[in-house]
C-alpha cells in the first residue's frame, strides 16, 4: 500500500465550465511535486440526455463539447510530470472522445498517448426500452418506452482502477457516479480493498467534495455582506489531499482567488444529501454523521469521520425522455408603467396562443418583478403591487407539437406593433426538451467495459 498521500485536483464542476481550472491546479501539483490526479467533472443529468440527442443527430459527437479547451492548456504537462487525467466528458460517445483527445495530442506534437475508455453504463446498447421500463423507477405514466431517448447507470470506481492499472494517461468515462472518480484513483494508489467499507466512504467523500469544481471553494458560496469571498473573479479550483486512512485535508489552486473555509466545506458536503447516514453510491453507502471539519490555517481544511457501509445491490440509473419542445420569448419595457405594460404584453399573448391550442402547457413571467418566485398559473404575479420602471415579459410554451411551440415565438415578435406601447429588445428561443427519470437496475444486469486506445488507434 502506498503511503504517500495522493493529490486530487478537479478542474470543472459541470459542462461549460471555466476552461483554465485545471492549469492552477497543475501549476499548484508540479510545485508540490507528490503524487496528483485532475480530474473533470462535467456531466449532469440532462447533460447526458442532451448529448444521446446529438450522438442521434452525428454518432461522432455525444462527448463534452468543451473537451478541447478544457484538455489544450494542461494535457503535455501531465504527460511530462505522469498527472493521469479522469473526466466524464465521454458523456454519451466516450469513444469519440478518446479520438478526440488523439487528435488534440496529434495538434500538440505529443508523441504517444495512452487512453483507458469506460463504457457499459449506456443500458440502451444491451436492453429494450420496455425491459428498462420494468425496473423499479420512478417515471409518470405519459413518459412512455417510446419516448426513451437514453438511459444510462451509474457506474462505480472499479473500471477506473481497472483502466489505471492498464497504464493510461487520460480515462475517459461515461455515466460514473460523480464521487467514484476521486474514489477510483484512491483505490489504486492505496490499494483499498473493496470491502474496506470506511476507506471507501473517506474517498467517496472526498470525491463529494471535489465534483462541483468551484463551489467548494467559494464560487457558489459568495453572498456579499453575508458570506464574502475575496476574488471571486479569479475564484481557484480544489484539491483534496488524501491519505492512506482516509483523512484528508482540502485546498485549492495556489494563488488564485476563492476561499476554503470550514464553511465552505460543510456546505458542499451537505450538498444533495438526503440522510446524513446513508449516501447511495455504487461502491458505498457513505455516513456523515460523525464527519468533522476543522481549519487548520489559511485555505486548509482538515475532515475525518466518514464511515461506510456495504454497497446497494442496485445501481441508480437516470432515463431520458422525449418531451417535446419548450418555446418562449422576452420582450422588455422600462419606464413609468413598464409592469402594467409588462402584463398586459403576458396577457395578450395568453390569451392568442391558449385560443388557438387550448391544451397547451403555457407560463407567463414578469422578470423583474415575479419570476423565479412565479408559479405556472400566474397565481403569484397577479399579487405583485405597485410599480416597476424596467421589466422584461417571457412566456414559454411546452408542448410535444413544434408548430406550437413555433407559434410562441411568432406572437412575441408581433408584439413589436401589435403589443403595449414602448417594448423592444425581443429574444425568442425554440429548444428540444428532456425529461429525466430514475431507475434501479440490479448490478449483475450491468457490464462495465474497459479498453485502451494509443496515439494510432484510439
Amino acid at each position: 500500500m502506498a503511503r504517500e498521500a495522493l493529490q486530487i485536483g478537479c478542474g470543472a464542476g459541470f459542462s461549460n465550465d471555466r476552461p483554465e481550472g485545471g492549469v492552477g491546479l497543475i501549476k499548484t501539483f508540479i510545485a508540490n511535486g507528490r503524487p496528483a490526479v485532475l480530474l473533470y467533472e462535467t456531466l449532469a443529468e440532462r447533460t447526458l440526455a442532451l448529448a444521446q440527442l446529438a450522438k442521434c443527430q452525428d454518432p461522432s459527437k455525444g462527448y463534452e463539447p468543451q473537451l478541447k479547451s478544457y484538455l489544450a492548456p494542461v494535457l503535455s504537462s501531465c504527460l511530462v510530470h505522469r498527472i493521469p487525467i479522469i473526466g466524464n466528458f465521454g458523456a454519451a460517445n466516450p469513444r469519440s472522445a478518446a479520438k478526440q483527445i488523439v487528435s488534440l495530442a496529434k495538434e500538440l506534437h505529443l508523441e504517444k498517448i495512452r487512453i483507458g475508455i469506460i463504457e457499459g453504463d449506456d443500458l440502451l446498447e444491451s436492453h429494450s426500452p420496455e425491459e428498462i421500463m420494468k425496473c423499479r423507477n420512478d417515471a409518470p405514466p405519459n413518459l412512455s418506452a417510446q419516448r426513451m431517448v437514453s438511459a444510462n447507470v451509474y457506474l462505480g470506481a472499479e473500471p477506473i482502477v481497472r483502466a489505471l492499472e492498464g497504464g493510461v494517461d487520460v480515462i475517459v468515462t461515461g455515466r460514473v457516479a460523480d464521487p467514484s472518480l476521486a474514489l477510483g484513483p484512491l483505490v489504486h494508489h492505496f490499494g483499498w480493498e473493496w470491502d474496506d467499507w470506511d476507506r471507501l466512504a473517506a474517498g467517496t467523500l472526498a470525491g463529494h467534495l471535489l465534483e462541483c469544481g468551484a463551489q467548494l471553494t467559494g464560487g457558489y458560496f459568495a453572498d456579499p455582506g453575508f458570506k464574502e469571498v475575496p476574488d471571486v473573479a479569479w475564484v481557484g479550483f480544489p484539491i483534496a489531499e488524501v491519505n492512506p486512512d482516509g483523512h484528508m485535508f482540502v485546498t485549492k489552486a495556489t494563488r488564485t482567488g476563492g476561499i476554503v473555509s470550514r464553511a465552505t466545506v460543510i456546505e458542499q458536503i451537505l450538498y444533495e444529501i438526503h440522510d446524513p447516514s446513508a449516501y447511495l453510491t455504487p461502491d458505498v453507502v457513505l455516513d456523515i454523521s460523525n464527519v468533522t471539519v476543522h481549519e487548520l490555517g489559511k485555505d486548509r481544511v482538515c475532515i475525518q469521520g466518514a464511515k461506510g457501509k456495504p454497497r446497494p445491490d442496485l445501481f441508480k440509473a437516470i432515463i431520458g425522455f422525449n418531451d417535446g419542445w419548450l418555446g418562449e420569448g422576452e420582450i422588455s419595457y422600462a419606464g413609468p408603467n413598464a409592469l402594467a405594460r409588462a402584463r398586459l404584453a403576458v396577457s395578450i399573448l395568453k390569451e392568442r396562443i391558449k385560443t388557438n391550442y387550448p391544451t397547451c402547457h403555457l407560463r407567463g413571467d414578469i422578470i423583474g418583478a415575479c419570476s423565479v418566485f412565479n408559479d405556472d398559473a400566474g397565481t403569484a404575479l397577479d399579487e405583485i403591487r405597485g410599480d416597476v420602471s424596467d421589466v422584461r415579459a417571457r412566456v414559454a410554451v411546452h408542448s410535444m407539437d413544434l408548430e406550437v411551440a413555433e407559434r410562441v415565438r411568432k406572437e412575441v415578435a408581433a408584439l413589436y406593433c401589435c403589443g403595449p406601447a414602448g417594448g423592444g429588445g425581443i429574444r425568442t428561443a425554440l429548444t428540444p426538451r428532456i425529461t429525466t427519470a430514475s431507475a434501479l437496475i440490479p448490478r449483475e444486469r450491468v457490464t462495465p467495459r474497459v479498453s485502451f486506445g494509443e496515439m494510432k488507434d484510439a
